[in-house]
């Protein structure tokens, strides 16, 4: 029997679990929000972002992550937030909240704007070590998730899947969009061969996810 594609990432051990939950119990702040190349902070920890559809749950998760409800802000309108938003995770790392995409009422100009913020962002950031990928788990990959994950395979940045609200669907239901999503996943070479599973509101996956950044060096 072949292993399973992108199989869901193993329980961390008991020292991963320590790290992750010692980096995140430490101060995080929001820096700044970016609207352009030259307004970048100096590359000079390791960082990590988050990019995902509007409306998949991305603030959410990030709150959840960091221990803060209002630290990430979701916009009601999607689309709406075009900055790409520093958080500072204690004096080691950068959270990095990239714009909601897949907003079809943005004008042109704008989503123009934003998607050559994005290249330049992903393609030049030396001292970013992964792209978190949210995924919801009730809808699966759609298409305009593939726009980023051709962005990222483009950039050689590498990425690694989150679903997000797993509690919203059973586990069968679950199970169908997983396999969804490892047939979208098969093409992309920088697709991490592990997949995430949180849910936000439970808590579902979130220590995990911490334990999987605090490895990140």
């Amino acid at each position: 029997m072949s292993a399973l594609p992108f199989p869901l990432a193993p329980t961390p051990d008991d020292a991963s679990m320590e790290r992750g939950r010692k980096l995140f119990a430490g101060r995080t702040e929001f820096l700044k929000g970016v609207v352009a190349m030259p307004g970048l902070p100096p590359a000079d920890r390791i960082e990590v972002c988050f990019a995902g559809r509007s409306n998949v749950g991305k603030s959410t998760l990030i709150n959840a992550l960091t221990g803060h409800k209002a630290l990430a802000r979701a916009s009601n309108t999607p689309g709406r937030t075009q900055e790409i938003n520093f958080f500072t995770l204690q004096e080691s790392h950068y959270l990095v909240d990239l714009p909601g995409y897949g907003f079809a009422k943005a004008p042109v100009a704008v989503v123009e704007k934003w998607q050559k913020l994005l290249k330049a962002y992903l393609s030049g950031r030396a001292t970013l070590r992964r792209a978190f990928v949210l995924i919801d788990a009730r809808h699966g990959v759609k298409s305009v998730d593939e726009e980023i994950l051709t962005l990222l395979d483009k950039a050689a940045v590498p990425f690694q899947v989150v679903m997000t609200k797993a509690d919203k669907v059973k586990a069968a239901e679950l199970d169908k969009v997983l396999t969804q999503v490892r047939g979208k996943l098969q093409p992309h070479p920088a697709a991490y061969p592990e997949l995430l599973v949180t849910s936000s509101d439970k808590g579902e996956g979130i220590e995990a996810l911490r334990a999987t950044i605090a490895g990140l060096d």
